[in-house]
């Protein structure tokens, strides 16, 4: 198999800050898609991967980057899904094994085969080389793994929906947001931001729970109906039994009994952030009102295509601030210290 290289932004190890190298990139093969790369999300789990700190990572150098919207610059031969020119995106999967249940139910994120779901960066692919993630200039990835961005929305502020975007839309859809349900989203960060916007357009009640009011006027624009602060007991009792569907951004530790006593008899509380210490939960939080409490991860290719059209149709995008690449170190940094409204997002053209 031939290859090309391209410049990209890596980690050579998990203490160093990122640099600029080259990168190999396949030849399209029959089935792929060659794409120019415009913009790139910077994603918490990338800080996690290339910090070494959720035990993967793998083999450096790691080129981070699993939010990506650019646009088709060479197909394969066999490609019928998109044409040179067309508004691509790509998420948090490149490849999966194709005929497990899951991947035949188009649940790519769940893959139970022997390949498993090949992540965008830090994993093996098929041709058994390390992919490298968003952080550059191009790409190639198989055709059933690339996503039509929907015109309505610009590049630059649809490259967090391939992973913030649907993170949050997945657990909304499944456990079905929409009109007379109340729904809390826990958390107004890069994730949490998205959630608001995506509940309100599917027409919820929707409540934000943050450890402060700091962020409340952005709360209320971006779609809340009410905005609480945890670090304040009273809404706890204020809100006790109030919701059916609680989402979790965070990924810090939290006192899941309280949030817990938050739901509805037969209320879920779906946990989306992903601590590094496992979560306690007294059985009596659940067991006394039929509540659940779930876990949800990412979406799969045809649910990431509907949650974009349904972001071009009500006029979704992430609210961004995009940067050089020159600028990831000190981007990390501020993601760290949660000062950020509400994703980065890379402009290739600077790398």
């Amino acid at each position: 198999m031939t290859h090309h290289t391209v410049p990209a932004y890596a980690a050579l190890s998990p203490q160093a800050p990122l640099e600029r190298i080259t990168v190999p990139r396949r030849e399209p093969g029959e089935h792929d898609i060659l794409i120019e790369i415009k913009y790139a999300g910077i994603c918490h789990s990338d800080i996690h991967t290339v910090r070494g700190e959720w035990g993967a990572g793998g083999d450096y150098p790691i080129v981070p980057g699993h939010e990506i919207a650019g646009v088709v610059s060479a197909v394969g031969a066999g490609v019928t899904r998109h044409t040179v020119g067309d508004r691509v995106g790509v998420g948090c999967f490149v490849d999966s094994c194709r005929t497990c249940e899951s991947c035949r139910a188009g649940l790519e994120q769940y893959c139970t085969g022997e390949l498993g779901m090949v992540g965008t960066y830090a994993a093996t692919g098929r041709d058994g080389r390390t992919t490298h993630g968003g952080y550059s200039t191009h790409i190639v990835v198989d055709e059933n793994y690339v996503l039509r961005i929907p015109d309505g929305i610009p590049l630059d502020a649809a490259a967090p929906l391939l992973c913030a975007g649907i993170t949050v839309y997945s657990p909304l859809a499944h456990w079905q947001a929409g009109p007379g349900k109340k729904v809390a989203v826990v958390g107004l960060g890069g994730l949490g931001h998205m959630g608001v916007k995506i509940a309100h357009a599917m027409g919820a009640e929707v409540t934000v729970l943050s450890q402060s009011l700091r962020k409340k006027d952005d709360g209320l624009r971006l779609g809340a109906d009410h905005y609480y602060a945890t670090s304040d007991p009273a809404t706890f009792t204020a809100l006790a039994g109030t919701f059916d569907l609680i989402v979790n951004t965070v990924s810090a530790d939290i006192d899941l009994d309280s949030y817990l006593s938050l739901l509805k008899t037969d209320g879920t509380l779906v946990q989306l952030g992903a601590p590094e210490k496992p979560l306690p939960i007294a059985p009596f939080a659940l067991i006394t009102r039929r509540r659940s409490f779930a876990g949800s991860m990412i979406g799969g290719i045809p649910e990431t295509q509907k949650m974009l059209d349904f972001c071009g149709e009500h006029g979704l995008g992430a609210d961004i601030e995009v940067i050089r690449a020159d600028q990831i170190n000190e981007a990390y940094e501020r993601v760290l210290a949660s000062d950020v409204r509400y994703r980065f997002v890379i402009d290739a053209a600077t790398i």
